[in-house]
């Protein structure tokens, strides 16, 4: 008998006869937020993200600002023509999100249709990334429940950001160290 099929037949033996015990979870699981739009905006602000709320109409003409003598990565299906870069060449990336998080001002990339490969989004210097109103969910519970969980992943709060012993913060070390977030409204 190994050391783990010993140790489970002892717990087995501890809790035989044991009753059952319903265990009541009672987890949050939807949130009312007045002002999602706004919370979300205020807290990715915190995260020292360069922040935008813009009209639909007005985001075009902010994107073209923003990149502006940039050599951009553009993933296929973000709909704009144009500004291609290699990933050792860019300067940075353009991305739209799967889903995005009011409450603790997460932007997740399934990297579906328009938020690119994993590479494209973490080894580029500058991200920007254009998020709808509609994709702003009030907290984690509702962005789970959005997500499918055999998509690869990218959860981002803010620009990349680690500190050394002396907390001194580096910015940029395992991600872009600039983020900007437009959000269309």
């Amino acid at each position: 008998m190994s050391a783990r099929e010993e140790i489970l037949a002892r717990i087995g033996r501890a809790v035989a006869g044991v009753e059952d015990v319903e265990i009541p979870r009672h987890y949050r699981t939807a949130q009312q937020v007045e002002d999602i739009v706004g919370l979300f905006a205020e807290r990715v602000d915190d995260y020292r993200a360069i922040v935008h709320v813009l009209p639909a109409a007005e985001v075009p003409a902010k994107i073209d600002e923003a990149v502006a003598g940039r050599r951009m990565i553009v993933p296929d299906g973000f709909d704009r023509e144009g500004g291609w870069a290699d990933l050792d060449t860019a300067d940075g990336v353009i991305t739209s999100c799967a889903v995005a998080i009011a409450e603790t001002g997460t932007i997740v990339l399934d990297h579906g249709p328009g938020q690119g490969t994993r590479a494209q989004t973490l080894v580029p210097d500058y991200h920007l990334c254009v998020v709808r109103a509609d994709q702003i969910v009030a907290g984690v519970p509702e962005a789970i429940a959005r997500l499918d969980p055999a998509r690869p992943l990218t959860w981002i709060s803010g620009p990349s950001a680690t500190s050394d012993i002396e907390l001194n913060r580096v910015e940029g070390v395992h991600g872009p160290r600039t983020l900007e977030v437009i959000i269309s409204t």
